[in-house]
C-alpha cells in the first residue's frame, strides 16, 4: 500500500508540474505543448543538477519523483491505451483506406528494413570505438527506435501545416507501426534468450506465433472490442455521461484483457478508437453525446500528454554524462536518420503516386517520423541486458532530438518544398 501511495505522490506531482508548464507556454512561450513541456523539463532538471551541491534534498526529490513513478509501467500499461484511443478517434477510415498500402509497408517492411539497417550500422560502428554492443543488443536498439510514435507525431501534427494525405501517411503509420516495433523488439529478444540450436530449430515458428497472436490478435481483438463499444454507446445515446463511462471502460478493461490474452494492446486500441470513432461517426461533434465524448477524450489526450512528455524530460537524470556514449548518441541520431529515409523510400518505391516529386514526400516522411515516449519506455525495459546502459543513453539523445529538433522544423520544411 505504501509503495501505491508513493506512487500516486509522484504521479499527482508529475500531474502539476505538466499543468504549470502548459500554462507557461499557452501565456508566453507560444510552443507547441509537447514540445514545450519537454524543453522546460529538461531546463528544470539541468538547473536542478547544477544545483546539487547546494540543494542535495531538493535534487534527490526529484529523482525519487521519476524512479517512483516507473516510467515504463506508467506508459506501457497505463496512459498508452488512453493517448492511442483518443489519437485513433478521430481517424476517419476512409481517408485511411485511400493511403492504405502505404501505410501497411511501411508499418511493417519499413519498421523490418530500419531496424536491420540501424541495427547493423550501429553494430559496425559502436565497436571500434570502444563501446561493446552485440549485434543481437544493436538490433534491439534498432526494433525500439525504429516506428515512430503515434503520441509524438500526432502532437506535432496538429500544429504542422501539410496536406491532407501526407498527413494521413505520417498519422496512420504512426498508429500501427509501434505495435509491429514491438511484436519485433520481442522477436528479438526471444532470439537474445536463445541457445545457438535453439535459434535453428524454433525461432521462426517462435516469432510467427508471436506475430499472429500479437499483431492479428490485437487487431482481430480491437475490432470485435469496438463493436461492442458503438453499440453499447449506441443504446445509450440519450445519457452522455453514461456512454462516456462506457468508452473509458472499453480502453480501461480492454487494455488489461488484451495483456491477459497476449495480444497486442496498443494495435487494439488503435483499432478499437477508429470503429467507434467512425461508427458514431464523432468527427461531427454534433448532439450532446457526441459533444461530450469529444470533450472528455480531448482532455485526457492533454493531459496524459503532458504528463508524458514531462516524464521524459525530467526523466533524463537516469542518465550519467558520458562524452563516449554521448558522442555514440550524435552519430545514431544520423544513422537513425538514414535508416528512416532507405527504410521509407523502398517501400514507397513499390506504389505508383500521382505527385510531381515523390521524393519531396519521402523527405517530410523522413523528418516527421519522430520517436518519443514507446522508444524510452522499451530502453528502460532492458535493465537486465549488459547493454541497457548504452542502449538507453543513445536512446534519450535520439529522442531528445527527434522532438525537438525536428518537430520545432518539420513544418518549416514543407513549406520550404511546397511552396
Amino acid at each position: 500500500m505504501k509503495k501505491n501511495n508513493i506512487m500516486l505522490q509522484s504521479f499527482s506531482i508529475i500531474f502539476s508540474i505538466a499543468a504549470l508548464y502548459s500554462y507557461i507556454n499557452y501565456k508566453w512561450l507560444k510552443l507547441p505543448t509537447t514540445i514545450a513541456l519537454m524543453i522546460m523539463s529538461l531546463v528544470t532538471i539541468l538547473i536542478i543538477t547544477i544545483s546539487k551541491s547546494i540543494f542535495p534534498a531538493f535534487y534527490q526529490f526529484f529523482c525519487d519523483i521519476i524512479v517512483n513513478s516507473d516510467f515504463k509501467t506508467l506508459l506501457l500499461d497505463g496512459i498508452l491505451s488512453f493517448l492511442l484511443f483518443a489519437g485513433a478517434l478521430h481517424v476517419n477510415i476512409e481517408d485511411l483506406n485511400k493511403e492504405k498500402w502505404s501505410i501497411i509497408l511501411f508499418a511493417s517492411l519499413g519498421v523490418l528494413i530500419s531496424t536491420f539497417v540501424v541495427g547493423g550500422l550501429l553494430y559496425l560502428i559502436a565497436n571500434p570505438m570502444g563501446v561493446s554492443l552485440p549485434f543481437l543488443d544493436a538490433l534491439l536498439f534498432g526494433a525500439l527506435i525504429s516506428p515512430t510514435d503515434p503520441i509524438a507525431v500526432m502532437a506535432i501534427l496538429k500544429k504542422a501545416n501539410i496536406s491532407k494525405s501526407l498527413g494521413i501517411k505520417i498519422e496512420g503509420e504512426s498508429l500501427f507501426n509501434d505495435g509491429i516495433g514491438v511484436v519485433v523488439f520481442s522477436g528479438i529478444l526471444i532470439l537474445a534468450g536463445m541457445g545457438e540450436h535453439d535459434i535453428e530449430s524454433s525461432i521462426g515458428s517462435e516469432i510467427g506465433k508471436l506475430f499472429l497472436e500479437e499483431a492479428v490478435g490485437g487487431i482481430a481483438y480491437g475490432t470485435a472490442l469496438g463493436f461492442l463499444g458503438y453499440y453499447t454507446i449506441k443504446s445509450i445515446k440519450e445519457n452522455p455521461q453514461l456512454a462516456v463511462m462506457i468508452s473509458l471502460a472499453i480502453v480501461m478493461g480492454g487494455y488489461a484483457i488484451a495483456s491477459m490474452i497476449h495480444v497486442s494492446g496498443p494495435l487494439a486500441m488503435v483499432v478499437t478508437g477508429m470503429v467507434i470513432g467512425n461508427k458514431l461517426n464523432i468527427k461531427s461533434n454534433t448532439g450532446p453525446t457526441r459533444k461530450l465524448i469529444n470533450e472528455i477524450w480531448e482532455v485526457l489526450d492533454d493531459v496524459f500528454n503532458g504528463i508524458l512528455f514531462v516524464l521524459i524530460g525530467l526523466a533524463i537524470h537516469l542518465l550519467k554524462y558520458d562524452p563516449l556514449h554521448l558522442t555514440l548518441g550524435i552519430i545514431t541520431i544520423l544513422i537513425v536518420l538514414l535508416s528512416r529515409f532507405i527504410s521509407v523510400l523502398l517501400p514507397y518505391s513499390l506504389l505508383r503516386h500521382t505527385e510531381d516529386s515523390p521524393i519531396k514526400t519521402v523527405s517530410v516522411l523522413t523528418w516527421g517520423g519522430l520517436r518519443g515516449g514507446i522508444s524510452v519506455a522499451l530502453a528502460l525495459s532492458l535493465s537486465d541486458n549488459a547493454s541497457s546502459e548504452v542502449i538507453l543513453y543513445i536512446t534519450y539523445v535520439v529522442v531528445i532530438f527527434s522532438i525537438i529538433v525536428q518537430g520545432l522544423s518539420i513544418g518549416k520544411l514543407v513549406k520550404r518544398l511546397y511552396r
